[in-house]
C-alpha cells in the first residue's frame, strides 16, 4: 500500500491558509500555489539518492555529493495542475514536463483522457503527477493509469489538498503510488467538493467561473 505524507512545514501551512481564504484574489492565489509547490518539491525530493564526487574548491580538493543520476518528470493534470509546474521547476529545473488532459463525461461523470504528451524516455524517469486537489480520486487514478499504459514504472502523486475518500481510491487502484499532500482535509460534500478545501482550484488560478 502506498504511503501518505502530509507536509506540516510551517511555511507550507502558513501559505496554504491564504490559498484557502475566500477573499484571496487570482494573482495572489497563483503566486501562493507557485510558492507552495516549490516548498513541496523540496520535501518530495528529500529521499533522492546521492553519490560521491571529487571536486576542486578554491582551497583544496574535496569529496562532495551530487544527486545520483535520478531523472525526474513532472506531469500536471490539465488544467489546474499547470499552476504548480513553475514552482517545482524553480527547484528541479532539469526535470522534464509531460501533460495529461482529462475531462469529466457528463453522463457517466467519469474522467476521460483527451490529451497525453510525455518525454520519450519514460522508463528511465520517476514521474510526479501534480494537481492541486485530490477529491474523489477519479482524475488522479486516470492520470496515473495513462502514465502506466505508456511504460512509466515509478509514479508519485502530489496535491495541495486531499480528501480521505480520494486518498482511499488512489490507494485501492494504485497501491504502488505514494501520495504527498500539504493537507488532508475532513471529507467530500454532496457535490464532490473537498471540505473545507479551497474551492475550484482551476477557476481560482485562471480567473474563470
Amino acid at each position: 500500500m502506498g504511503k501518505v505524507y502530509v507536509f506540516d512545514h510551517p511555511l507550507i501551512q502558513h501559505k496554504l491558509t491564504y490559498i484557502r481564504k475566500n477573499e484571496t484574489g487570482t494573482k495572489e492565489f497563483r503566486e501562493l500555489v507557485d510558492e507552495v509547490a516549490t516548498l513541496m518539491a523540496f520535501e518530495i525530493t528529500r529521499d533522492l539518492p546521492l553519490e560521491d564526487v571529487t571536486i576542486q574548491t578554491p582551497v583544496s580538493e574535496s569529496k562532495s555529493q551530487v544527486i545520483a543520476g535520478k531523472k525526474l518528470g513532472i506531469v500536471p493534470i490539465l488544467r489546474a495542475g499547470l499552476g504548480m509546474v513553475d514552482g517545482m521547476l524553480s527547484l528541479i529545473p532539469a526535470a522534464k514536463v509531460g501533460h495529461v488532459g482529462l475531462y469529466r463525461d457528463p453522463e457517466t461523470l467519469k474522467p476521460v483522457e483527451y490529451y497525453v504528451k510525455l518525454p520519450s524516455d519514460v522508463e528511465e524517469r520517476e514521474f510526479i503527477v501534480i494537481d492541486p486537489m485530490l477529491a474523489t480520486g477519479g482524475s488522479a487514478n486516470e492520470a496515473i493509469e495513462s502514465l502506466k499504459k505508456r511504460g512509466v514504472k515509478q509514479v508519485r502523486l502530489m496535491c495541495l489538498v486531499g480528501a480521505p475518500e480520494g486518498v482511499e481510491e488512489v490507494q485501492k487502484a494504485h497501491p504502488d503510488v505514494d501520495i504527498y499532500l500539504a493537507a488532508l482535509d475532513e471529507k467530500l460534500n454532496e457535490k464532490g467538493y473537498i471540505v473545507p478545501g479551497l474551492g475550484d482550484a482551476g477557476d481560482r488560478l485562471f480567473g474563470t467561473k
